[in-house]
Order: structure tokens, then sequence, then C-alpha cells
């Protein structure tokens, strides 16, 4: 026969309370590291339809708005693709022309012209600190018109 001793009355609830605590931030853990995947793998995809839109927007261009693009402008363009959760006010862009071919400069066809794009991803989970981690990718693509 077994007995229930009245001192291990109740001692469900706290054992509860642990486990729930852990099933919470595990929860909030899976949704943190989803968002930091989607928001990284967004900032790379910006950064290679910024170097793109730069790409068809070289000094030659004639048929595209924007043509002869200035690092302003290309900066205006990805700023715009922002979705979701994304604040625009957080994603720099950085443009430059690192390279050419002897005889060209500046965004000439042929020279090449490189996106940098880096975001701030604030945690928004209730434990973690106020902290945001710097994402950043960048994307080189040569001029062709």
């Amino acid at each position: 026969m077994m007995r229930v001793r009245r001192r291990e009355r109740g001692s469900g609830l706290p054992e509860t309370a642990v486990v729930m605590m852990i099933l919470t931030s595990l929860i909030f853990g899976i949704f943190e590291f989803g968002r930091a995947m989607y928001t990284y793998a967004f900032v790379a995809q910006i950064a290679r339809q910024g170097a793109r839109w730069a790409m068809v927007r070289g000094s030659q261009c004639t048929l595209l708005d924007h043509c002869n693009a200035q690092g302003s402008d290309v900066q205006t363009y990805v700023r715009s693709l922002s979705e979701g959760a994304t604040n625009p006010n957080n994603i720099n862009v950085t443009t430059t022309w690192p390279s050419c071919p002897p005889g060209l400069s500046g965004n000439a066809p042929g020279c090449t012209v490189s996106v940098n794009v880096s975001y701030s991803f604030p945690f928004i989970a209730p434990f973690v600190q106020k902290v945001a981690i710097n994402m950043s990718s960048t994307s080189q693509m040569v001029i062709s018109q």
C-alpha cells in the first residue's frame, strides 16, 4: 500500500513553473533565431539587388531611370526594398566603384560596382537585453551599361 505524504502535496506547481519558464525561453529563442536568419538572408538579397540595380545604371545608360547612378541613388533604391519587420532607417548602404580596366573610370561599363548593406538587427525577446547585432553583406558586379 502506497502512502501519500502530506509534505509533498502541491509540489507539482513549482516544478510546472520551472518547466514552463524553460519552455517559454526555448520558444522565444527559436523565434528570435528564425527572425535573425530571415533578416540575414534579406540583407544578402538586397545587397545583390542593389548591385544589380547599379550595374545596369552606369555612365552609358540611356533608357532607364536614374542613369549614371550615384551612391545616394543606390541607397534610396535599396531602402525602398524594405519589407516585413525591417526598418528602412536601419539599412545603411555603401556603394563604391573599386576597380576599372585601364583607361576607364567611375561607373563606366567594364568597371566594378560594390554595394555593402548593413542592418542593425534588434532583438525583441523580453529576456534579452536591449542590444542589436550588426548584419552586413557585400555584392560586387561588373557594370554593363
